[in-house]
């Protein structure tokens, strides 16, 4: 194994952020237009809370997510492909850890059922916390 395999879940993760920006953009841009809400009257968070529904705003908050674990995620892949220490579980986990998480993304950008988020949620960073956990007990076994 070479090691590159890691990198196709690492970039669908990249992938899911950009496409969860654009969704983010797309919804308030839209709903600020059709309500005619000048950018204007949105200069704090508050403020655009205010003024736009949460519901439009579920993009929004997952792109924050996207930015917590996911980090973690990114580390540990270039991690283990610096060190060599690529191999079939790590990718077969990475690629549960990505597909978990844009579940999560759809559930949180449509119809938001928190019990189904949290799931989601969970277990993808069981995925992490595993994929993790294995690379501190390699680095102790070395």
């Amino acid at each position: 194994m070479s090691g590159g395999e890691i990198f196709v879940p690492f970039i669908g993760m990249l992938s899911l952020t950009f496409l969860v920006w654009v969704l983010l953009y797309v919804r308030r841009i839209g709903y600020m237009t059709k309500h005619q809400i000048h950018p204007q009257r949105v200069t704090t968070p508050e403020k655009g809370k205010a003024l736009i529904p949460d519901e439009v705003s579920y993009p929004a908050y997952n792109l924050t997510n996207l930015f917590e674990l996911p980090v973690v995620f990114y580390a540990l892949c270039l991690y283990l492909y610096v060190t060599g220490n690529v191999d079939q579980i790590y990718v077969a986990v990475a690629w549960v850890f990505f597909v978990l998480r844009v579940l999560h993304s759809i559930v949180h950008c449509t119809f938001n059922r928190v019990i189904v988020r949290f799931w989601l949620y969970a277990l993808s960073s069981l995925a992490l916390w595993f994929m993790l956990g294995r690379a501190v007990i390699d680095i102790i076994a070395f």
